[in-house]
């Protein structure tokens, strides 16, 4: 069974820290070979693209909202890809989600993964004092 599971979401008071997991099974091929976004979706608002890291050279794509806060990266032996979500603010509340990319989809410069095909569940976050 193809699974996406994300994890690592809570609550945290502003200035707070979460790292999300987004850990994949049941696909043909390791996350290495595929594009892979981070998205989320607050309570009455569009899903919006939050960062985006490329095939196996993983270069990494941010939304300008988390640029300098939030990092993409990847784990390999795990095949996991995480977001560390840093000095967050109460405007990242949200539920989040890790998506694959189609085949010959592309990460967008604005940290937005083009053509998602495979979804997670989503983990909430949220930023409350």
């Amino acid at each position: 069974q193809v699974q996406l599971v994300e994890s690592g979401g809570g609550l945290v008071q502003p200035g707070g820290s979460l790292r999300l997991s987004c850990a994949a099974s049941g696909f043909a091929l390791t996350l290495d070979y595929y594009k892979i976004g981070w998205f989320r979706q607050a309570p009455g608002k569009e899903r919006e693209g939050v960062s985006c890291i490329s095939g196996r050279d993983s270069v990494t794509y941010y939304a300008d909202s988390v640029k300098g806060r939030f990092s993409i990266s990847r784990d390999s032996a795990k095949n996991t890809v995480y977001l560390q979500m840093n000095n967050l603010k109460p405007e990242d509340t949200a539920v989040y989600y890790c998506a694959t990319g189609a085949r010959g989809s592309q990460c967008r410069a604005t940290g937005e993964l083009e053509r998602p095909g495979f979804w997670g569940q989503g983990t909430q976050v949220t930023v409350s004092s």
